[in-house]
């Protein structure tokens, strides 16, 4: 299980939102690389990118840093996300190092096109599923799609994805803590490993997620922490001896 700190980008910065809210932003750095550099310095074993920008304009809009920042990350695996919604966007990213592509509303809006990059690129490909009470959202979660989100994984168990990125946005950037219910119930009915995401503040809720999953250890692949590792109310390393013990 890992800890997987997160970098989000929105016009060159490396800021947070709160529940996604473009207007409701938080800026941390202005330097991405040297914020990539300092988490795996922190001890970090996989890095989490979003392209902001690139998920309203439906496609990429920080590629060349993202790049950057694979390269100053070395061996350690980054997945990204951010208007992943072509197979060539796909295979520029994997070309530049990048580990998971995580498709979000590409995915819901087209599931065959889901089906069909999974099966081309094994073990790279995420689901990024984001949700408002149960409900899924795409386009930078301003669109309510009416879709439950354990319905729409069901029938995706068969396909050989990496796992899913399950975001409650009601509790993202909120510090509120982890939706630990919901991403079990979803992880169970998609039957793939999940990465929580949404309110990870404390130590507390790592461990309450490993309780959780305490039968179900397949089934979480780690939980995505942002806001709270900016703020200082999470150590990276600290969560990840946690997660380890």
């Amino acid at each position: 299980m890992l800890l997987i700190p997160a970098i989000d980008l929105k016009e060159g910065q490396c800021v947070r939102l709160r529940q996604g809210r473009m207007d409701d932003t938080t800026v941390f750095s202005s330097d991405p690389v040297a914020m990539a550099e300092h988490w795996k310095d922190q001890g970090a074993r996989r890095l989490h990118i979003v392209d902001l920008d690139g998920a309203f304009a439906g496609m990429p809009r920080n590629g060349d840093l993202i790049r950057q920042m694979v390269s100053a990350m070395g061996d350690v695996p980054v997945q990204v996300g951010g208007g992943i919604r072509s197979q060539p966007i796909i295979e520029a990213y994997l070309d530049a190092g990048v580990q998971g592509l995580i498709m979000g509303t590409k995915a819901v809006n087209d599931p065959d096109f889901l089906r069909s990059m999974a099966t081309a690129y094994p073990g790279n490909i995420l689901l990024g599923l984001d949700a408002r009470s149960g409900v899924v959202a795409t386009e930078g979660w301003v669109k309510e799609t009416g879709i439950d989100a354990q319905d729409f994984v069901r029938d995706l168990s068969d396909l050989p994805l990496a796992g899913v990125v399950y975001t409650d946005i009601d509790r993202d950037g909120m510090m509120q803590g982890l939706n630990v219910t919901s991403t079990l119930a979803l992880a169970r009915a998609a039957q793939l490993p999940v990465v929580a995401s949404g309110g990870v503040t404390a130590l507390g809720d790592l461990q309450a997620l490993k309780v959780a999953f305490a039968e179900d250890t397949t089934l979480l692949m780690g939980a995505i922490t942002g806001r709270a590792i900016y703020e200082g109310s999470l150590d990276v390393a600290a969560g990840q001896a946690l997660l380890d013990a």
